[in-house]
């Protein structure tokens, strides 16, 4: 299970980073849609950050799992909160990426309760 842990975690973080890499430097495709959703600008550095603290936290949970566990659980929540953004704004074709980030982002949170 632990090394089923560090490779979801390791794999998730590069996502989660190259995301947030997209936010913070203002990714034409990626901007677009975020203001077609009717989110702010001043939002776009706050949302990248988020996502490099949860990549972090995955990390560090690999060493301190409840770390990691309760970084999962705020990855979750961080795209349980864009699907409803997207599901609220009617798009429903943006709604698969996040969708499928937060389902991939439960087996950290399983992985890591398995093997605390």
């Amino acid at each position: 299970m632990f090394i089923a842990y560090v490779v979801v975690a390791v794999l998730l973080s590069l996502v989660l980073l190259m995301s947030a890499r997209a936010d913070i430097t203002r990714d034409p495709k990626i901007i677009e849609t975020l203001k077609a959703l009717g989110v702010r600008d001043s939002w776009f550095l706050p949302l990248g950050l988020v996502k490099i603290a949860g990549a972090l936290g995955l990390l560090a949970g690999i060493a301190y799992r409840p770390l990691g566990i309760a970084a999962a659980v705020g990855v979750v929540l961080y795209f349980v909160g864009a699907v409803v953004t997207h599901l609220r704004a009617g798009d429903r074709k943006g709604v698969g990426t996040p969708a499928a980030i937060m389902v991939v982002a439960v087996a950290p949170v399983v992985l890591g309760l398995a093997t605390v």
